[in-house]
């Protein structure tokens, strides 16, 4: 299908999401099964239906943003940051400036209050959450997930984090309370400073070589001295020293500068 590199400059435009930075054969597949699952023939007829259609946008930065998510996601390495990392972290300051970048619907910053209140009192939490993706953000605010989503959760802390509801899970707003949810673009927008722990999983394996380099050393200046990136199962970084990043664990980096 023609007309690719000029829906992207339009996408640009309109969204600010540069479709660019994206591995290019696996986005256009991804694109072109929206093209089709609207009944239309061409790029330039999906542009007009996303600037007229306010649903089919939602669909397209959804589809786009793959948001697949749920709590204590490869719970092997929530032990390492619950065991490990977070106490090692604690030694050198209390209040701990946290971002989960990317955060999709919510349950990686939620999971993140339930793991810190191991440290502290609830009220004393304060979880930064970004995501690009405004629907995604709407869901996490308003905080209800199924069981599927649960699934790798104590149940003691089901008893304590949630309200059920039939099926339904809804976070209770002590932890809802302590997580600051913002639309943020990684690809254009500023990066927080200072943080001691910056967790970005299962969305870097989507972006092309060049663009990783560039977030990775946006990643590095937003961290402290010795404070630490948790990437994704599927993402360990190659030559990290490049970064100025050192291998604490398998998937945790320390800034090592």
């Amino acid at each position: 299908m023609e007309g690719y590199e000029q829906f992207k400059e339009q996408v640009y435009r309109l969204t600010g999401i540069d479709l660019s930075s994206y591995k290019e054969r696996q986005m256009k597949r991804r694109i072109e099964s929206l093209i089709s699952r609207n009944r239309l023939n061409s790029y330039d007829a999906y542009l007009k239906a996303l600037q007229n259609d306010k649903r089919l946008m939602e669909e397209f930065i959804n589809y786009l943003t793959i948001n697949v998510s749920e709590f204590r996601r490869n719970p092997q390495q929530w032990d390492v940051l619950e065991k490990e990392v977070i106490p090692s972290l604690m030694k050198s300051t209390r209040k701990l400036k946290i971002w989960s970048a990317a955060c999709s619907t919510g349950e990686e910053p939620y999971t993140l209050v339930m793991l810190m209140s191991r440290f502290m009192p609830l009220t004393e939490i304060d979880i930064l959450a970004t995501d690009i993706d405004a629907g995604a953000l709407e869901k996490a605010n308003n905080g209800i997930y199924n069981s599927k989503a649960v699934k790798n959760l104590d149940p003691a802390d089901v008893q304590q984090f949630f309200d059920k509801n039939g099926d339904a899970y809804r976070i209770k707003d002590t932890v809802k309370r302590q997580v600051n949810f913002k639309k943020h673009n990684l690809l254009e927008d500023a990066y927080p400073s200072k943080c001691d722990l910056i967790i970005c999983r299962n969305v870097m394996i989507y972006f092309t070589e060049e663009t990783k380099s560039i977030m990775y050393h946006k990643f590095h200046d937003a961290l402290k001295p010795k404070a630490v990136l948790f990437v994704g199962s599927t993402e360990q970084i190659i030559l990290p020293n490049r970064y100025h990043l050192t291998p604490l664990k398998t998937f945790f980096y320390q800034r090592s500068d």
